[in-house]
């Protein structure tokens, strides 16, 4: 894999009015993270996590308010976050598409899926609708290798797709994506 760059020599920096690091969280992570970490540095990751999850992505200064909370550099923080794929340094959409390009996919034509998504949406790898409704990106191996080509909708495995399937998928994403779930799964199998 070719390593991605980007210069950030001359990037400014926009800080909110309130950080991003909230009192709220800092609590949380001294409570709950914290003592179960050799180091208050040990805590990066799971922390990056966390403000991900709050906010939806990890912008710069969350970044430079965490690695002031937990002692080390800004430079540091920036390298971790960007090393794993899984973190998001900036907004995705509300629905995050997901097309899995492993070998057993691609060979099952993700390919033509993924080409069709990209032009329906007319977005690459990594981008986001203007309207800022879809995010989509390629992955590697989702797991489910037996029912290929398969793409994750957020966080809901689909299975068996084809373009038309697809298609239908995204035409009843409801408004709301918390509204959004897995459609094989009921309720009340979810709560037990």
């Amino acid at each position: 894999m070719a390593w991605k760059t980007e210069n950030r020599r001359l990037e400014v920096v926009e800080k909110p009015g309130t950080p991003y690091l909230t009192d709220a969280l800092r609590k949380y992570l001294e409570e709950k993270y914290v003592p179960r970490y050799p180091t208050r540095r040990a805590v990066l990751i799971p922390a990056l996590h966390l403000i991900q999850h709050t906010y939806g992505w990890i912008p710069t200064a969350a970044m430079e308010e965490l690695a002031g909370f937990i002692g080390c550099s800004p430079a540091e923080t920036m390298d971790t976050a960007t090393f794993y794929e899984e973190f998001w340094l900036k907004p995705k959409g509300k629905y995050l598409l997901q097309v899995c390009r492993s070998l057993t996919c691609e060979i099952c034509e993700s390919g033509k899926l993924a080409d069709h998504v990209k032009r329906k949406l007319n977005v690459e790898h990594g981008q986001t609708t203007p309207d800022g409704r879809f995010t989509f990106v390629e992955l590697e191996c989702l797991g489910a290798c037996g029912t290929a080509p398969v793409a994750l909708v957020n966080e809901v495995l689909h299975e068996n797709l084809t373009v038309e399937k697809f298609d239908q998928i995204m035409s009843t994403l409801p408004a709301d994506p918390a509204e959004y779930h897995d459609p094989t799964i009921t309720w009340a199998e979810e709560k037990h």
